[in-house]
């Protein structure tokens, strides 16, 4: 558990464009939880360059100017979109480390980490860049991956949140976190369990009323303690992140656990939860527990 009493929103920048937008959202999200704002930028040398390059061989003077010029445009971005919610307190921190190892330490003390998709650099692996891959399977707190705003239109900003769910103890803290995101967006929660009948010996029928009895009770506590917010249940016989990615087409926002059923602590990341990831155009929060 974090050490500190209010824990921070942390959200890691590289001054790219994805960078900025996890900023903004990040700003949006403390003001929501009334936590403070700390905005990271590390400067030393990246993990994709390989051991062949030694900090000795970067020019740090380049560096930190680069630095503190991304954390002032990003406190800017910060307290821009904060500033139509609430009042945000933000602390900016220039670290001469690679950013991964920063933060993934600092996530031990964070309520939630916030990265953007893609960084800057001629290494891009995919969708995701590597310090967005490396916090969401490593992190001690629950992460946040927000994509550049590109399929985003204001009807879809009023959708709903997107939790997965499959009677898991990951997933319960991923129903934990959508609860409470939804709440403070004042937007629906949409529940989706997915079931497959591959080598079952019951009917679909029977396989029907089982997932919707463990939708049901994955969700009894969280409806009375949330009496207000709108519930939207959806059990079908379907591949779950082909339905998630489905379903989040219009949404806000997706939760996810870190691994679902036949998981194990101390497990990475799941099928499901990398495939949505690397997939989906939407902010997705992977719902770590924090160690």
């Amino acid at each position: 558990m974090p050490t500190t009493i209010n824990p921070p929103v942390l959200v890691g920048i590289d001054g790219s464009v994805a960078a900025a937008e996890a900023v903004r959202w990040a700003a949006v999200d403390a003001v929501h939880h009334r936590a403070p704002l700390h905005i990271v930028h590390g400067i030393g040398a990246p993990m994709d360059f390989g051991p062949a390059v030694t900090f000795d061989q970067i020019d740090y003077d380049t560096y930190r100017a680069a630095g503190n010029e991304a954390l002032d445009t990003a406190r800017g971005y910060a307290t821009a979109a904060a500033a139509p919610v609430g009042e945000l307190d933000i602390t900016t921190f220039m670290v001469e480390a690679p950013p991964i190892p920063v933060l993934l330490d600092r996530s031990k003390d964070a309520r939630l980490l916030v990265v953007g998709t893609r960084g800057l650099g001629a290494f891009r692996r995919g969708l995701l860049g590597s310090v967005s891959t490396a916090v969401a399977r490593h992190a001690h707190c629950p992460v946040a991956v927000i994509p550049e705003p590109e399929n985003y239109t204001p009807d879809r900003l009023l959708g709903p949140v997107l939790v997965g769910v499959d009677g898991s103890a990951s997933s319960t803290c991923a129903i934990e976190i959508a609860f409470d995101e939804a709440a403070h967006r004042k937007v629906p929660v949409r529940a989706v369990l997915t079931w497959s009948a591959f080598n079952r010996y019951i009917s679909r029928t029977d396989m029907q009323n089982e997932a919707e009895q463990l939708l049901s009770q994955s969700l009894a506590g969280y409806t009375e303690n949330y009496p207000d917010l709108q519930i939207q249940r959806v059990v079908v016989e379907d591949r779950p992140a082909r339905r998630l990615l489905t379903e989040s087409e219009n949404t806000q926002l997706i939760v996810l656990g870190s691994h679902g059923r036949g998981g194990f602590a101390g497990m990475t990341l799941g099928s499901v939860s990398q495939t949505v990831l690397h997939a989906t155009d939407c902010p997705l929060i992977i719902a770590r527990p924090h160690n």
